[in-house]
């Protein structure tokens, strides 16, 4: 499980250059009221290529790290516990709402007639997905469910 924890930790990185440079050129796009490029495309795509691979690892922790047994043992104890409910209910639950807004925004960007409508959702969606993802991350900084920048250093 320590090598899926470092290719989770590896995605992170991915994921988070991905949406920013998807969110960047929304905002760009929607500023200089320009054409909805390749770019534009490529960004959004790639954002939600890695989000798909992160929730198949993720999913793989879950069912492999024991969080799932936890859970089936009795909720009660897992919400009591500020660790376990970190990652069973509040990470687990806030990045598959992510994953979902980053294909409905997808879906969304697809199907919009316009330029500035693609540049529009593709902000709405894809920021806001972004936004719950940095929410969601156990970040070094946060102290009782910290996780460290690079797993594969420590």
């Amino acid at each position: 499980m320590q090598l899926t924890l470092v290719l989770h930790n590896i995605l992170r990185w991915g994921i988070l250059l991905f949406g920013l440079w998807a969110v960047i050129n929304a905002i760009t796009g929607l500023m200089s009221k320009r054409r909805f490029t390749g770019g534009d495309n490529k960004s959004g795509l790639l954002f939600m290529i890695f989000c798909d691979i992160q929730l198949l690892v993720g999913l793989v922790l879950f069912f492999g790290n024991a969080w799932f047994d936890k859970m089936k043992a009795g909720m009660g104890d897992v919400m009591k516990n500020g660790y376990d409910r970190f990652f069973t209910v509040e990470h687990a639950g806030m990045m598959i709402l992510a994953w979902i807004l980053v294909h409905i925004g997808r879906a969304q960007v697809n199907r919009a007639a316009t330029d500035t409508a693609k540049h529009k959702k593709m902000l709405l969606f894809f920021g806001l997905a972004l936004l719950i993802i940095l929410v969601s991350i156990p970040w070094p900084f946060r102290a009782e469910v910290a996780r460290p920048w690079f797993r594969w250093f420590n």
